[in-house]
């Protein structure tokens, strides 16, 4: 799709380090990169300026053994001071809980000290209650490595935990209380997979409701998940009125049914997915491609255009008006950590068979009236037009 001389990649400035299995987090123009397998650095990452700061550390031995840990940003509605943010970071070999206020490394620096000498901002600390009593997510139990999450609820109140082998749990960030428990309906065990949202509040949506659709919302309180890795695709629904989930299997297309720790993000009612690695054959592979799944078709597209180099263990994240997808570290095909950071452009990746039929209708009346065709409409008509839209 699109000349295939060039690269839809853009190369910036190299990570402070190698770096894969990494947590990002956007904050306006910041993606804050929380450590990684063996590396406890956090640093945040200016898109206007292409550079990096670095914020803290986690901990000593955190982030080691087999990590997988997972980072949220935190709704806080009675926050007024929009330059700062609560993180919630947990999982992992060591099965960790703690939190950050952060406040950007990139304002006046005595400003930015001053508060985080003040009230403890920028580092990493236990994750308590108002007690002061520690806090912990994770069952005894449960291996928490490669474990996925989510924000919703109807008050953005709610931790969705996805984790090995078929988990999924529910904690009430109100009550700093687990509320549900469940199993997933999967035949194949699930690790640093791909879960995100379909909530207005969804990382990169873009959908407009209209407010009958969002009375519709709050009145069911239902949140709507998806879940892929390797053959198991899934959609989720959680009632928060009556506490409880149903499970619909989703179809995952061969391309893409071998691979897990892939980048991915959601955006415009579609997930895309960059590398990722498997098992082909008798041989374990790291993958370029690049797919698609639209949701509201479900419907599957493998783009020609593929990423530089094969990747795994990378993180995908939208900046701030979700014009480009930043691609950061991973491990490559020879199994070693990169300090590659990318970036692409959203709509090199917008497949022109989703064109609407409000689209199409605009392109045929614009084309009628200029050209002053009198023929009676083809269905051919539509097909030139799907493809003159992709070399736009």
């Amino acid at each position: 799709m699109g000349n295939q001389s060039t690269t839809p990649f853009q190369d910036l400035k190299d990570l402070p380090t190698s770096l894969y299995e990494s947590q990002c987090v956007l904050h306006k123009h910041e993606i804050l990169i929380c450590g990684g397998y063996k590396q406890s650095a956090c640093y945040s990452y200016h898109t206007l300026k292409n550079e990096y700061k670095l914020i803290c550390n986690y901990p000593y031995i955190t982030l080691w053994g087999y990590c997988g840990h997972c980072v949220v940003k935190l709704a806080d509605i009675n926050n007024k001071d929009s330059n700062e943010i609560t993180l919630l970071s947990f999982g992992g070999s060591y099965k960790h809980t703690l939190m950050m206020k952060y406040v950007s490394v990139w304002s006046d620096d005595n400003e930015m000290n001053k508060s985080k000498k003040s009230n403890n901002h920028n580092e990493w600390i236990p994750f308590t209650d108002n007690h002061n009593n520690l806090i912990h997510i994770g069952r005894n139990e449960d291996n928490y490595c490669g474990v996925r999450a989510v924000i919703g609820g109807s008050n953005n109140h709610l931790l969705f935990i996805t984790y090995g082998p078929k988990n999924i749990s529910v904690f009430d960030l109100n009550t700093l209380q687990f509320i549900k428990h469940d199993v997933l309906p999967i035949y194949y065990r699930i690790n640093y997979h791909c879960f995100i949202s379909k909530s207005e509040n969804g990382q990169g949506q873009a959908m407009v409701k209209t407010n009958e659709e969002k009375n519709k919302i709050r009145k069911k309180k239902n949140n709507e998940m998806l879940l892929f890795c390797e053959k198991t695709g899934l959609s989720i629904e959680y009632d928060e009125n009556n506490n409880n989930f149903q499970f619909h299997r989703l179809h995952v297309c061969d391309d893409i049914d071998i691979l897990s720790r892939y980048a991915y993000v959601y955006i415009n009612d579609a997930i895309l997915f960059f590398a990722g690695n498997g098992f082909k054959g008798y041989n374990y592979i790291a993958s370029k491609s690049v797919h698609k799944y639209l949701i509201q078709e479900q419907k599957w597209i493998t783009f020609d255009h593929t990423l530089p180099i094969p990747l795994h263990s990378c993180f995908g994240i939208l900046n701030e008006d979700n014009t480009h997808i930043h691609i950061i570290g991973g491990i490559d095909d020879r199994n070693a950590a990169v300090s590659t950071h990318m970036k692409t452009k959203v709509n090199i990746w917008r497949d022109a068979s989703q064109l609407s039929s409000n689209e199409i209708k605009l392109a045929i009346q614009y084309w009628i009236r200029i050209l002053k065709i009198k023929l009676g409409w083809i269905n051919d008509f539509e097909k030139i037009i799907i493809k003159y839209s992709r070399i736009q």
